[in-house]
């Protein structure tokens, strides 16, 4: 599996196999840690294909048991596909947030984008210090 990086927001996004090319494409979603401190997902609002979207832009919308929270992109570029299978049953993104539970993709506008991000052992140091 591809590496995800991080956003301080509990952000991922990993690029595609073979999306180091000019097109890239990356996969976002919201990490395991976000997932745990949002509680059972019941809902998901997800952006439209074909918008284009900002680094930091809120994209998505997500309510849970507990309260309702907005997701900002990690990176920016055109949406070019939805994950539907977590409108119809949001509760995937609790049980697997990484593969099953995936929010969109994207073409990214910037791929250089990614290097302000964070890989994942400076994520997992970032989550333990916020404990």
């Amino acid at each position: 599996m591809r590496k995800a990086k991080y956003t301080k927001d509990h952000e991922w996004v990993r690029l595609e196999e073979g999306g180091e090319k000019t097109n890239a494409i990356g996969i976002v979603g919201i990490t395991d840690f976000a997932q745990e401190q949002l509680g059972d997902i019941v809902f998901v609002e997800l952006p439209e294909v074909g918008i284009t979207v900002q680094k930091g832009d809120e994209a998505a919308t997500i309510e849970s048991v507990k309260a309702a929270s907005e997701f900002f992109t990690p990176v920016s570029g055109k949406v070019i596909n939805i994950n539907n299978t977590i409108i119809d049953d949001p509760g995937l993104i609790n049980s697997d947030p990484r593969e099953v539970g995936w929010f969109f993709s994207l073409e990214l506008a910037d791929p250089s984008e990614l290097e302000s991000l964070m890989d994942e052992a400076a994520y997992e140091s970032f989550v333990t210090s916020l404990s």
